[in-house]
């Protein structure tokens, strides 16, 4: 349901004069024009008394700060570099306390619900046996891995670690685009903008009265702890972050996780096992590990099981995994869980799992497996936005109304070559938020979209007040992702007045 935001008294004059609002969005800031939404009057009206030239001395301050911070992430195939500061907009996107109340609310029964399908699928089965989700969907997917069946993560736990991306389409409504519950990446951004805010804006922080973010990695540690095998036995367990080294794309963040939980952060021949159990080598010998913050896909986390060419993994780690002696997070298997075909059916989980209606909305999603569903987008592809189930970051993408004719001719080949391989939805006009353009030195609206973070430890679900949000930097652009041009903003989750 749309979110009810009262309008302010008057416009907001100064930063915002003349802010051109885009048609056919929700603005995020903004009700009607220059009039801010209630929630946000006061941080808006403090906003406005920034001159455009003051506040473009401290977006430069803020770059050279992540610049000299090491906040980068890689490009693959980029040839000007791999290494890139993400880009970052001073100006917050602000969620009101209402808004997030609602969506804790429904990340937390869709991370149970989420948990107990893994469960079952990888368990008895009764979601396919019921007929509520196919089970060619399932069985025959790349996510699914059929070895792990029968196989009970220590702590109960699977998704630890999850980051969902939501969008707020033009009615003002939140919707889940896509479940991350493999290796989501993104929140070491949250911490760090939230740092530079607070150097560049402090008194303007402390008057918006917004939720803390940097107890993110203490949440962390204590969530990776609580699925210890050896929790039972009064220890509190050994962690670490297991990353695949310096030249992953995510690695600023993997560093950065490590240092600021106070862990190690190894590599795969850092690590050994011995007796299905894994130990850590140090100057002082073999040292137990109870849990491990995979950061490294599970394809290459254990030759003996999936790739027997990865040198990325450990020998054995499965065994010891399978024999209840060390907690992976994510659990290996979880992406049959965020599988975009799998994704339309997550309300029905919902209602199976817990006997509940879904709190939030998604998009509504067409499977190409189904012949209906196929017929349709074919017919429809220069209005339809199509995805590949089994890619990320705005790859196997086909935005249908940009395409060009032999682009959606290329796509109709694909889709009707592997139906299974995509999904397709109607292009969702996402909302926009007052976003600093530095070539113009003026505020515009950009698109933007949002990612929590929930934390399930064995006591359930813990949401981050707060998240990444992301925003389409090129004026007229829907993608968000940074390796496709995107930045992100702070978002100010506010406390109640």
């Amino acid at each position: 349901m749309m979110q009810s935001q009262s309008q302010s008294q008057g416009p907001v004059t100064g930063l915002f004069d003349g802010y051109p609002a885009l048609t056919g969005t929700y603005d995020e800031m903004f009700a009607d024009g220059a009039v801010a939404r209630a929630p946000f009057a006061r941080v808006a009206a403090l906003l406005a008394k920034l001159a455009p030239d003051e506040l473009a001395r401290s977006q430069a301050l803020a770059e050279t700060a992540l610049l000299h911070q090491g906040v980068t992430f890689s490009v693959y195939g980029d040839s000007r570099g791999t290494e890139k500061i993400f880009p970052f907009c001073l100006l917050p996107r602000l969620v009101s306390a209402d808004d997030f109340r609602r969506l804790e609310r429904g990340l937390e029964q869709r991370l149970r619900a989420l948990g107990m399908f893994l469960d079952d699928i990888y368990g008895e089965q009764k979601i396919l046996t019921a007929g509520v989700v196919p089970a060619e969907m399932v069985l025959g997917a790349a996510g699914y891995r059929p070895t792990l069946r029968g196989i009970k993560p220590p702590g109960g736990v699977r998704i630890h670690i999850s980051g969902v991306d939501l969008i707020r389409d033009p009615d003002g409504t939140w919707r889940v685009l896509e479940d991350n519950l493999r290796t989501p990446s993104g929140v070491s951004y949250v911490v760090e903008n939230r740092m530079i805010s607070k150097r560049m804006f402090p008194r303007l922080i402390d008057a918006a009265r917004v939720h803390r973010v940097d107890h993110y990695p203490t949440r962390l540690a204590e969530t990776l702890r609580s699925v210890s095998p050896t929790q039972s036995a009064g220890a509190d367990g050994n962690a670490v972050v297991l990353t695949p080294g310096p030249h992953n794309s995510a690695y600023f963040e993997h560093s950065f996780l490590a240092r600021t939980m106070g862990l190690e952060l190894v590599q795969a021949p850092d690590l050994f096992v011995d007796g299905d159990k894994v130990y850590c080598r140090t100057t002082r010998g073999p040292k137990r590990v109870d849990v491990i913050y995979r950061r490294t896909d599970e394809a290459f986390l254990d030759p003996e099981v999936f790739r027997p060419d990865s040198v990325l993994g450990v020998p054995g780690l499965m065994r010891a995994y399978a024999a209840g002696q060390v907690a992976l997070a994510n659990a290996p298997g979880n992406g049959i869980a965020d599988d975009k075909a799998v994704y339309p059916f997550v309300p029905d989980m919902i209602e199976f799992y817990l006997s509940e209606q879904p709190i939030l909305d998604q998009v509504p999603t067409y499977v190409c497996l189904f012949d209906e569903d196929r017929t349709y987008v074919l017919e429809h592809l220069d209005e339809m936005v199509v995805k590949a189930v089994d890619e990320a970051g705005g790859y196997g993408m086909l935005m249908g109304p940009q395409a060009s004719a032999e682009e959606r001719d290329d796509f109709r080949r694909r889709i009707i070559a592997e139906p299974r391989r995509y999904i397709a939805q109607h292009r969702v006009e996402l909302s926009s938020c007052p976003t600093w353009i530095a070539e113009r030195g003026a505020v515009e609206p950009r698109r933007v979209d949002l990612r929590p973070y929930i934390l399930t430890s064995r006591e359930g679900p813990w949401v981050l007040p707060g998240g990444l949000t992301r925003v389409a930097l090129q004026r007229g652009s829907y993608v968000v992702n940074s390796s496709q041009g995107g930045g992100s903003k702070d978002t100010w989750v506010m406390k109640d007045a």
